[in-house]
């Protein structure tokens, strides 16, 4: 077998890794190299860093802990909402625009994008580099939506490609799909200062391009990552316990909810329940389920 070079020899391990938590048997559909799986057996089962919320303390939901991260340094932390600042409800969801072709999505999508401009709507864009519009397939089946741009993504002007980026591709790679095939957006725009959780006022000036967004794509399934994005696609504050495990309609697609990417960088206890969402969305697709050990 050729030698692996260092890089891609960690990305393998990283992707086996992430295999080994969901208990799947079948880490490839290549030959690896044995020594790459010694190594790997060698290694403890990654355990949670600091104490970690009950799955109810999702992102944004009301009265708990919400959960943010920094994709700088790859840290996460919880904080509390302020006592003295009510929570107002976020807007209900516009009515579902009408189809558009799927010759012409794409076009549609760079509507939407000149559209936002560069956005002064909100006052995120103090503190913005880039706008972090989408990235991914515009005729995509599956649609994934996470809560805002963290540090390498407000840097890169593309969702998701820190290290919890990194977590989300081996979750999309284990469903038997490929980055490219799926289409992947924020509730904001742009980062929030110190990657906290979206204000309303910045959530409902914001999330009108991501249903936008939706509409176009129109996906057959959606999965909202961590319960920001439940609150806004849904249109209601509700515990991520409660949320998940279920298939929820919206926007003429199915919702399935499930944990932020960060969030299991802090506790990767919780990969197998992701999964386990995962599948369920994996099973609305027609998708074939992989071998379990």
């Amino acid at each position: 077998m050729a030698r692996i070079d260092p890089a891609t020899q960690e990305a393998l391990l990283e992707r086996v890794r992430f295999y080994r938590d969901l208990g799947l048997t079948e880490f490839y559909r290549r030959p690896v190299d044995a020594a790459l799986l010694a190594q790997l057996a060698a290694e403890p089962i990654a355990q949670p860093s600091s104490p970690i919320p009950n799955q109810d303390q999702g992102m944004g939901a009301p009265g708990l802990a919400s959960e943010t991260w920094d994709s700088a340094s790859q840290t996460q932390t919880l904080h509390e909402d302020e006592a003295t600042s009510p929570r107002r409800p976020v807007s209900a969801p516009p009515q579902v625009a009408a189809a558009v072709p799927a010759s012409g999505h794409a076009a549609a999508l760079q509507i939407i994008r000149d559209e936002i401009g560069d956005c002064t709507r909100c006052a995120l864009h103090k503190g913005r580099n880039k706008l972090v519009f989408g990235d991914g397939d515009p005729n995509a089946r599956l649609m994934f939506v996470g809560e805002g741009p963290g540090a390498d993504e407000d840097a890169q002007g593309m969702p998701f490609v820190g290290k919890a980026g990194q977590l989300l591709n081996n979750m999309i790679n284990a469903m038997g799909l490929k980055r490219e095939q799926v289409y992947i957006a924020n509730v904001v725009k742009c980062r929030p200062p110190g990657n906290r959780t979206p204000e309303p006022e910045e959530g409902n000036t914001c999330s009108p391009f991501l249903f936008q967004q939706i509409d176009v794509v129109r996906p057959q399934v959606l999965v909202a990552l961590g319960a920001t994005a439940a609150t806004y696609l849904l249109g209601t504050r509700q515990p991520l316990a409660g949320l998940r495990g279920r298939v929820h309609a919206v926007r003429g697609t199915q919702l399935i909810v499930t944990y932020h990417p960060a969030y299991l960088l802090r506790d990767p206890r919780q990969k197998k329940e992701a999964w386990a969402d995962l599948q369920i969305a994996m099973r609305e697709l027609g998708l074939k389920l992989p071998a379990k050990g």
